[in-house]
């Protein structure tokens, strides 16, 4: 019996090593999931201003979360050839397909340009590879035309360049999700821009009468152009040599306005110029030459985002791959969009003041 219980005793030894070298790269997978999913505003490191006229960045330093190879932004899969988005025929929904053997991420407010009307696009999203089509909720950005515009194909559309550039209309399309307040808003930032550059509301950059209406028009024309290449000479350097960046916050005279950050400080680079560019047109229309203000400080940028993130959150199953949760106060929005398989962890998070 002695005997017996010696081996007992040595085989429960064997068996608990066992278990404790099994669990432990599971306590650890556990505890680096925490760590990931714990980052918050309080987390992140501020740098700047750096000011450009009535537009003030400041970069948000921290690691990179983001292990693998860097999914293609929407942008380079379409000049590529290796995305396609379909037309449907169906204002608010169409339909999205990876031909290509990488990841693609789709981030809401996305404008392509073509098919029926130019769209954008409604929710984050993480194409993955030969995908076949998905449908991606979406929303017309230009009133009246539902044809053919000059050469463009109407079954699919052709480039996605610009970004929604206000947080009004970001609100519109992602918080109300509402087809009319995304219109309006359009006619209204359309309006603004064209009170502070040479361009008249009504005017597009093509000969097609129907497109006058059109966002992505307006922001491709020449004086628009003009006056978003200050606003990019001025502030698109300002992240060269620093590797660590994943992502900025933004005011507009003076006003913490929007913030984008990403678990990936490669993706943030690729997506940058355009990040940039609807930046500086929502700054073009808010300019106010007659108003002076004093540039926000880090220390309200940082409580922007705090406050945004205490609010009480609500899921969305936007794929079986993608959640969205979005976080809500009297001040703040926080859109935060997490990924199934990479464990649940966010991948991309937009806040917006009201």
């Amino acid at each position: 019996m002695k005997r017996l219980a010696l081996v007992i005793g040595a085989m429960l030894l064997v068996l608990g090593t066992a278990l404790a070298v099994l669990l432990k790269p599971q306590a650890q997978r556990s505890s680096a999931l925490d760590e990931k999913m714990s980052v918050s505003a309080g987390d992140y490191k501020l740098s700047g201003p750096y000011t450009h006229d009535n537009l003030t960045i400041f970069l948000i330093h921290g690691t990179d979360k983001l292990t693998g190879k860097t999914p293609l932004t929407l942008q380079e899969a379409m000049a590529q050839k290796k995305v396609i988005v379909h037309e449907t025929k169906n204002v608010n929904q169409l339909a999205i397909e990876n031909v290509s053997a990488e990841e693609v991420y789709v981030q809401a407010g996305d404008i392509v340009k073509g098919g029926q009307q130019d769209r954008v696009l409604a929710f984050d999203l993480i194409v993955p590879p030969r995908s076949g089509r998905m449908p991606i909720a979406s929303f017309c950005v230009e009133q009246g035309r539902w044809s053919r515009r000059g050469q463009e194909t109407v079954e699919a559309f052709s480039v996605s360049t610009s970004q929604l550039n206000s947080k009004d209309l970001k609100m519109a399309a992602k918080r109300d999700a509402s087809q009319h307040a995304v219109w309006d808003k359009v006619a209204e930032n359309r309006a603004k821009v064209s009170r502070n550059v040479s361009v008249p509301a009504g005017v597009a950059a093509t000969p097609v009468a129907s497109s006058t209406t059109s966002l992505q028009l307006m922001v491709e024309e020449n004086p628009v152009k003009e006056k978003v290449g200050g606003y990019r000479n001025g502030l698109a350097s300002v992240i060269e040599g620093k590797l660590d960046v994943i992502g900025y916050v933004f005011a507009i005279n003076g006003k913490v306005n929007s913030a984008d950050v990403y678990t990936s400080s490669a993706l943030f680079r690729k997506l940058w110029a355009k990040l940039l560019e609807a930046s500086a047109v929502e700054a073009i229309a808010e300019l106010d030459k007659s108003k002076t203000f004093e540039p926000a400080s880090v220390e309200a940028a940082k409580a922007s985002l705090a406050d945004a993130e205490s609010g009480k959150a609500s899921e969305k199953e936007v794929t079986k791959r993608v959640k969205l949760v979005t976080r809500e106060t009297a001040k703040n929005l926080l859109f935060e969009t997490c990924d199934a398989q990479r464990n649940g962890v966010w991948i991309h998070r937009n806040y917006l003041t009201k």
